[in-house]
């Protein structure tokens, strides 16, 4: 894998080279193991939502949590903790993932990063299309974005499960892929669903950004520095009626990725590192025990709802790899791109079927998009429903692909 992070760009240290790779193994074996946590998550939440005790399901996410500073009150349920809250979390190790494969790794050239750039376009672009085919009325057309996201867990513990057969190379256009995917999704929250915008938040998020631009400057290095700048950003935000989650994306991309001492961890690696384990076990678990329970006998597929099921599911399962495949060919064939060595048309269709699987963005977005329960209920169903097909399909040619490469090496 020292070929996906080029040596023109890294101090010559063998230290600062080592820990990088160290960095990015930690991160895909973190990814692989989250996402079987991811699964169960979901499965206890489905078993919840349709259990004798549905009714507690709903009841734990709506409980009023507090914060409260003297005669300051600020009153939510316990969901828009998790979801508005402690998924910042999960955007700044996004955001900062971003930041270190721009900085170093898989899109840090040109050459290296228009491919997978090309291919989680096309990824994008179909399945927007094939949901819009069903839904292009005023009701449902705001969920097209719904099943253009990969959930990079679920995607990365799958392609684990088909064992070390499966070249390195494949699973770093796999994340290369999900991470611009993850990029495309934050653009798509910020531009289409953030509606009367208040420029006085604005004001506010860019004092924290500036604030830590400064500690930065002045050579803070303690993480607990960074909390009031990083609360700025947030409040400022949700102030500006921008979704608050973003301001973990704008915190992780002002992360520094150089460190003063050539020996050090730079932060943006140190930082990534500490917070992920957090991410993968805790809050994004966390974030499917609260969404994932559909309550599959009370959910009304009628007046559309049937149809934004169907778009998504649809979407996700046949969308994204007619996407990601064709835009692939379409870039190879045209001469300005090349696959990476090791990777095979047989497992591009391999990244194409994984990357059907979306689950926590695009339960994320569906949540933005729409305010009727019945409709929520059903994009829900739809993202299950797609990434499970694709879960499904993935494994079934993931452990055709690794047998055929097993023989072929005579392993």
């Amino acid at each position: 894998m020292n070929d996906q992070l080029p040596g023109r760009h890294l101090p010559k240290s063998p230290f600062f080279v080592e820990r990088t790779l160290t960095a990015l193994q930690q991160f895909l074996h973190v990814e692989a193991v989250s996402g079987v946590v991811l699964l169960i998550a979901a499965v206890a939440a489905l078993l919840w939502a349709n259990s004798p005790f549905a009714h507690s399901y709903h009841d734990v996410w709506n409980l009023p949590i507090s914060l409260r500073l003297g005669e300051l009150g600020f009153v939510r349920p316990l969901d828009f903790w998790i979801n508005d809250a402690l998924m910042t979390v999960f955007f700044l190790v996004v955001g900062m993932e971003v930041r270190r494969e721009i900085h170093e790794g898989a899109l840090s050239r040109f050459d290296q990063a228009i491919l997978p750039v090309l291919a989680a376009v096309g990824g994008v672009v179909v399945p927007a299309l094939i949901y819009l085919s069903f839904n292009n009325v005023a009701n449902r057309i705001q969920g097209w974005a719904i099943p253009t996201a990969t959930d990079i867990a679920f995607a990365v513990g799958v392609l684990a499960l088909l064992g070390r057969s499966i070249p390195a190379n494949i699973r770093v256009f796999l994340l290369a892929l999900a991470i611009i995917d993850d990029i495309i999704a934050v653009l798509i929250i910020a531009l289409f669903y953030s509606n009367g915008l208040d420029l006085n938040g604005f004001v506010v998020a860019l004092l924290g950004v500036l604030m830590a631009l400064g500690f930065q400057r002045l050579g803070f290095g303690s993480a607990f520095a960074y909390v009031l700048p990083a609360l700025l950003v947030w409040a400022g935000f949700l102030m500006a009626v921008v979704h608050p989650t973003l301001a973990g994306v704008v915190l992780g991309l002002i992360t520094p990725v150089r460190s003063a001492d050539p020996e050090t961890v730079p932060p943006v690696i140190r930082v990534e590192a500490a917070l992920h384990p957090w991410v993968a076990y805790a809050i994004m678990p966390l974030f499917a025990l609260a969404n994932a329970g559909v309550d599959l006998k009370s959910t009304e597929f009628t007046g559309g709802a049937q149809f934004v099921a169907l778009g998504i599911g649809l979407a996700l399962c046949a969308g994204k790899p007619i996407g990601v495949i064709g835009a692939t060919w379409l870039a190879v064939r045209a001469g300005g791109c090349r696959l990476a060595p090791g990777v095979s048309w047989g497992g591009v269709c391999l990244v194409g079927l994984l990357a059907g699987i979306g689950f926590t963005m695009s339960i994320f977005i569906a949540m933005l998009a729409f305010t009727d329960e019945r409709l929520l209920d059903a994009a829900k169903f739809g993202v299950l429903l797609g990434s499970l097909i694709s879960v499904t399909l993935g494994l079934g040619w993931g452990a055709e692909y690794a047998q055929r490469l097993r023989k072929q090496t005579g392993d």
